[in-house]
């Protein structure tokens, strides 16, 4: 009976740390395979070093994006990209 409650602090702790570490990035990680699983072409990207661009060509592994006007064509690992910029509709 003493053990269990010298444990019990310990157990709780490893739970509640499941529950505030471990869960989250778990979701984080399957919203970010969806986004980048549902990416297209001419979707306007950010990159995680900041890039923006649309995107003109689309691999398994890959994507080329067009950045500014003076239609510069880059290529990053599919994992590059941060976000999907989305307009707002006037």
């Amino acid at each position: 009976m003493d053990i269990v409650r010298q444990l019990l602090p310990i157990i709780l702790m490893l739970g509640l740390m499941y529950f505030m570490l471990f869960l989250p990035e778990k979701k984080r990680k399957a919203a970010f395979t969806k986004m980048v699983s549902e990416l297209k072409i001419n979707d306007e990207v950010t990159t995680r070093g900041g890039i923006i661009g649309k995107i003109v060509k689309l691999d398994e592994e890959t994507i080329t994006l067009e950045t500014g006007s003076d239609r510069t064509k880059i290529k990053f690992s599919k994992n590059a990209v941060a976000s999907v910029r989305t307009e707002v509709a006037e």
